[in-house]
């Protein structure tokens, strides 16, 4: 079948004559056309998702084609296309592809400008600016277990030894206690208020209280906040505000829809 296909469209290109029927289509199967358009679309989504097209992807495209169309041929032949399941399904996938095609044409239209991305990257900057600071903690449940650990630490015991054996933190825990480098600011309250009061090298004297248990808290160093450059968060700052445009988008759709 390749070898007629590929005959036919040398044969028009060399007489200069119009692409024969059976160019148009990617097979006949069964004496059904099936359209190269089939084939296209599924180029097209492979594309879409990064995927490279060499001649064997596109020989692997052509095969799926070709056992589709068999595979609902034979459905129909059994009247599957007629049941109430089936109308019911395909009427959900066609909302599903017109839905996702409005959204899509909404984000061409109202595309988000390098000044919207610039503000956004703006407002980042000025909300983590400032200093950093890198802490270990020791999370328990009760404050007598803290005062414990504290009190074996000032009698030399390690502390990211203890994190780990003691701390209920899964994350930083395993870590012996490591939260890494973190605006302060990010932190609930409680600990805010403690860590920025310890020096360098410092630990707690008395365990501090939040609403996940009693932290014991190290501050291992302090420096200028690391902020990402533009380019490399640029990405997501433009998914992110794309994502909140279609949703004010579709907000205002609700409001202004009649709904009895």
């Amino acid at each position: 079948m390749q070898k007629k296909i590929l005959s036919a469209l040398v044969a028009a290109a060399v007489m200069g004559a119009a692409v024969p029927a059976l160019a148009q289509n990617a097979a006949i199967v069964n004496g059904k056309p099936v359209p190269s358009s089939r084939v296209q679309v599924l180029t097209e989504q492979l594309k879409r998702a990064g995927r490279p097209i060499t001649p064997e992807i596109e020989q692997q495209i052509k095969d799926e084609v070709i056992a589709r169309e068999i595979f609902i041929q034979e459905a129909q032949r059994r009247g599957l296309d007629t049941t109430a399941d089936y109308k019911d399904q395909l009427e959900l996938t066609k909302q599903t592809i017109l839905i996702r095609e409005l959204f899509a044409a909404v984000q061409k239209d109202n595309p988000v400008t390098d000044a919207e991305i610039q503000a956004e990257y703006d407002k980042f900057a000025a909300a983590n600016a400032g200093k950093e600071f890198k802490a270990r903690h020791i999370l328990v449940d009760s404050e007598a277990k803290a005062t414990d650990i504290i009190a074996r630490l000032k009698k030399g015991g390690k502390f990211d030894e203890i994190a780990k054996k003691e701390s209920k933190d899964p994350g930083s825990g395993a870590n012996g206690g490591d939260l890494g480098w973190a605006n302060p600011a990010s932190y609930v309250p409680e600990f805010t208020e403690a860590l920025t009061k310890l020096k360098k090298g410092q630990t707690t004297d008395a365990p501090v209280k939040s609403q996940f248990g009693w932290h014991v808290i190290r501050l291992d160093d302090v420096r200028e906040a690391q902020l990402p450059k533009l380019e490399e968060v640029k990405p997501q700052i433009t998914q992110q505000l794309q994502q909140q445009r279609l949703a004010k988008f579709q907000d205002e759709l609700r409001a202004k829809a009649k709904v009895e």
